[in-house]
């Protein structure tokens, strides 16, 4: 099975510029807890995230004002990324290898496309693996 066969296309999006507030508002109208951040929304060329985690952890636990801040201040980065047609097994080693819970796929240009979660796999598997490799990607070390 391929990556583009479960991943959730076209992700919304924002650049380093764009305001936290924004970029909560974008986590909440898309029922997601994570927005890639891109170069440009026109280049659409992935430099990393931001979860809702990045937002507590890098600004509330640390005392700074999110209102005051944007993604660049508190994302996450170099961005992980797979390409479309890599294989649903090789965006699961990813994962499993750098303890995240989505990735981002991007096109054959590097553009973004989509993002494989870890809901995803758990909604395409088909045995007793999946249950397994998503409580593996789960795991804190």
């Amino acid at each position: 099975m391929k990556v583009h066969s479960v991943m959730t296309s076209n992700p919304a999006c924002c650049t380093p510029s764009t305001p936290l507030r924004e970029v909560a508002r974008m986590m909440q109208q898309n029922d997601c807890g994570e927005i890639p951040v891109v170069e440009s929304i026109d280049s659409g060329r992935p430099l990393g995230v931001v979860t809702d985690r990045d937002i507590v952890i890098r600004t509330l636990a640390n005392g700074r004002n999110p209102m005051e801040l944007a993604a660049g201040d508190c994302m996450s980065s170099p961005a992980v990324t797979v390409t479309e047609d890599a294989s649903l097994s090789d965006a699961v080693d990813l994962m499993e290898s750098r303890q995240l819970r989505r990735v981002l796929v991007v096109d054959d240009e590097g553009c973004i496309s989509g993002i494989v979660a870890q809901a995803d796999i758990a909604l395409h598997g088909r045995d007793k693996v999946t249950g397994e490799t998503v409580e593996r990607i789960s795991r804190k070390h």
